[in-house]
């Protein structure tokens, strides 16, 4: 039976406008995640996915609602919980290399969450880094390299192994893979995937690119304007979604693959 590691019940942030209309970025957002599992959230640009990830990530204050993490209520935990809780949580960005300290080399990068939490110590750096690169499939002649020597997908990685220094228990990704080539994204993707069984994660897998969330979550979120309008099960295909905005961009999406097609026959 699947454990579950995450709920979000009824989650809502509220904007004061300088005009003093109040825009509702998340309205009433109630979900779960399962331990080991990947939870995909798919959404048009302004939906309200970064509003959502700046909240589970503590960033952002929700104006009602509770996280709960293990049972407890995260929006509860003062600054010192909060601390000792980041490790458990972390995240990877959408821009890989403006995620990386330029003047790091990637040794720190992949370190300097160790140090932080005075997990490692300074002779042990290099062996540590070696592991966290190769966990990522990196080589270690990439240690002593800056992020303007790697190319998108190599600063993704590095990006990743940061991530998992701490071994969190949930790794969210914010567009992970949106600034990176197709065929760039599929080797992310499948390095996840098996960093998720290696090391029996949670993943939300936040994104605007339906089909490619498609394969590989366990369960889907369709968010529109603030709202989650469709949940899918993993044995579920999008395709049998009667919700009209979810075929609205099943559509789009058939609809960007032919005019691609067209251009490579075309060309």
């Amino acid at each position: 039976m699947s454990e579950m590691i995450l709920e979000v019940n009824e989650l809502t942030k509220d904007f004061t406008l300088p005009n003093k209309e109040v825009l509702t970025a998340c309205n009433q957002l109630t979900f779960t995640a399962e331990k080991g599992e990947t939870l995909g959230i798919v959404g048009e640009s302004g939906s309200g996915k970064s509003t959502l990830v700046n909240m589970l990530m503590l960033m952002e204050e929700p104006t009602h609602g509770s996280i709960h993490f293990h049972g407890k209520n995260l929006l509860t935990l003062d600054r010192r919980e909060i601390w000792q809780l980041r490790p458990r949580i972390q995240m990877v960005f959408q821009a890989p290399a403006a995620s990386i300290n330029p003047k790091m080399k990637v040794i720190d990068v992949v370190t300097e969450p160790l140090f932080n939490y005075r997990r490692l110590e300074p002779q042990d750096k290099r062996k540590k880094a070696q592991e966290l690169l190769a966990m990522v499939e990196l080589s270690e002649e990439y240690l002593d390299r800056y992020a303007h020597h790697l190319s998108g997908g190599q600063c993704q990685r590095v990006s990743i192994a940061r991530a998992l220094a701490l071994n969190p228990e949930i790794l969210i990704c914010d567009e992970a893979t949106s600034a990176l080539d197709v065929s760039v994204q599929k080797s992310i993707i499948d390095l996840l995937i098996k960093l998720q069984k290696k090391n029996n994660m949670t993943i939300l897998f936040i994104s605007h690119d339906l089909a490619l969330v498609q394969s590989f979550a366990h369960a889907i979120l369709v968010m529109q304007e603030g709202k989650i309008v469709d949940q899918l099960a993993s044995d579920q295909s999008l395709s049998s979604s009667e919700v009209p905005y979810t075929q609205r961009l099943i559509k789009s999406v058939y609809s960007l693959a032919k005019v691609k097609q067209r251009l490579l026959t075309n060309g």
